[in-house]
């Protein structure tokens, strides 16, 4: 028999006000490993909060999230990478005057053990870390496609290959689990089709568990494995993509609102 998926992650009852504004409201779900696990929901349904949750940006005011068993509220941020937790950000957070190598080589730093002295001079295990932290960003260079560029100032790159880069600087970390927040936003047919394509692979070479949020849903019920929907910072549904969307709770606070507004969501922000 084929056992279960380990759960990687575990959100319990995860509740969070800002000034009286409820963001989410007692949020239960969990990610197993290996999976696509994707958040939908109208904006300012809370999905962008849920990340920043578990980048430890935010506190809850009630709840638990757990990674492989380990209490995340009780780290500090920079704990998280540590752990094998990398993101990407609804709006690019890449250093904009910096080329893409040097981008994709900050993403190593979270890996690197060296004590300042053979940082500071260069040898014994500062250089073998570095050593191996460029052939990491070289391996992502040649995975993501993006070799042609390795010397570019990112500023110069069209947004796309933005979204690429910063997918590479995450991916540097070789993170368990990694946090994709609107991948595909701003996207145009053909980049939408290779970053599909680029997180499918991730997903399946690398071994990587993927949460994800995204608003086009066509991405979403093509690539996830499991799907969770909120409304108004409350899980309203979860299930698979095929059940999911056949669910008459979520047409109507998502899938529904979007066919009759010609695809525009709720002008609140997450």
């Amino acid at each position: 028999m084929e056992r279960p998926a380990m759960e990687l992650l575990e959100v319990k009852d995860l509740s969070i006000n800002f000034g009286g504004l409820q963001a989410l409201a007692g949020v239960d779900f969990n990610v197993r490993e290996g999976e696509i696990y994707a958040i939908i929901g109208p904006n300012g349904a809370g999905k962008t909060t849920i990340f920043n949750l578990i980048s430890r940006i935010y506190r809850p005011d009630t709840g638990e999230i757990n990674f492989e068993g380990r209490d995340l509220l009780a780290k500090s941020i920079s704990d998280i990478s540590r752990l094998g937790i990398a993101r990407t950000f609804q709006n690019i957070a890449l250093f904009k005057h910096m080329t893409v190598l040097e981008n994709l080589l900050l993403g190593c730093h979270s890996r690197l053990r060296a004590d300042v002295l053979s940082a500071g001079l260069f040898y014994g295990r500062a250089m073998k870390e570095e050593l191996k932290a460029r052939e990491q960003v070289e391996q992502i260079i040649e995975f993501l496609e993006i070799e042609h560029t390795r010397k570019k100032v990112v500023s110069s790159l069209p947004y796309g290959m933005q979204k690429r880069v910063e997918l590479g600087r995450a991916l540097v970390s070789e993170p368990r689990l990694l946090l994709l927040d609107e991948p595909m936003g701003g996207m145009n047919v053909e980049e939408t089709e290779d970053m599909a394509r680029f997180i499918l692979d991730v997903q399946e070479e690398m071994g990587t568990t993927i949460l994800m949020i995204e608003h086009d849903m066509g991405v979403v019920m093509d690539l996830s494995d499991r799907v969770c929907v909120l409304d108004f910072g409350k899980m309203i549904c979860e299930g698979k993509p095929e059940e999911v969307r056949k669910d008459p709770a979520v047409i109507m606070a998502y899938l529904g609102e979007v066919s009759s507004a010609g695809g525009e969501d709720r002008s609140a922000q997450d």
